[in-house]
């Protein structure tokens, strides 16, 4: 008689565990995107640029000389996520702009963030911000931490610019 209830106990414990796991694995489930079952990307042929017999395109576009269109702030912020101006975002597009901030977390570079990488990054910068070491970030802190940051970037700039400047002046070989 013991073995027939233990047995029955098991089997509904059994049953129980299954059931909690197919529950939690549905609401995981239930927050995923649904799969692309079009399979439109996947079986679409690859589209090679056009050539002539000699191996040579459609020559580039001039910038210079070729306006673009005025864009509203809402059409760039698209764009900037949509990498293959299909006019369509997916989700691997809208997580690609975030990878290079990713690998910078990441310092042992094995796809995994861990709480200690993100806390030396995030202790590191709390650092940078707090000038005076008190470890209190006060306005004035963050203010003169952001101005320094954007004259560094407006320095970067003016280097690459004068850099491009440069480059394209003819040399005295050229003239010649």
């Amino acid at each position: 008689m013991n073995r027939i209830a233990l047995g029955a106990v098991s089997a509904l414990l059994l049953a129980g565990a299954g059931f909690f796991w197919w529950q939690g694995r549905a609401e995981v489930e239930r927050g995923a995107p649904p799969p692309d079952l079009s399979g439109s990307h996947a079986e679409a042929p690859l589209e090679l640029p056009s050539a002539d017999s000699h191996g040579r395109g459609p020559g580039l576009p001039d910038l210079k000389t070729k306006k673009r269109p005025k864009q509203s702030p809402e059409e760039r912020r698209f764009n900037r996520f949509d990498r293959n101006r299909d006019g369509k975002i997916t989700r691997v597009e809208m997580l690609s702009t975030r990878v290079k901030a990713f690998q910078k977390l990441d310092t042992n570079h094995d796809n995994l963030l861990t709480f200690e990488e993100w806390a030396v990054k995030t202790s590191e910068r709390f650092k940078a911000v707090d000038r005076d070491g008190d470890g209190i970030v006060t306005r004035d802190e963050l203010n003169a931490f952001y101005a320094a940051q954007e004259a560094a970037k407006a320095q970067r700039a003016q280097a690459k610019a004068m850099q491009c400047s440069c480059s394209s002046a003819p040399s005295a070989e050229e003239e010649d």
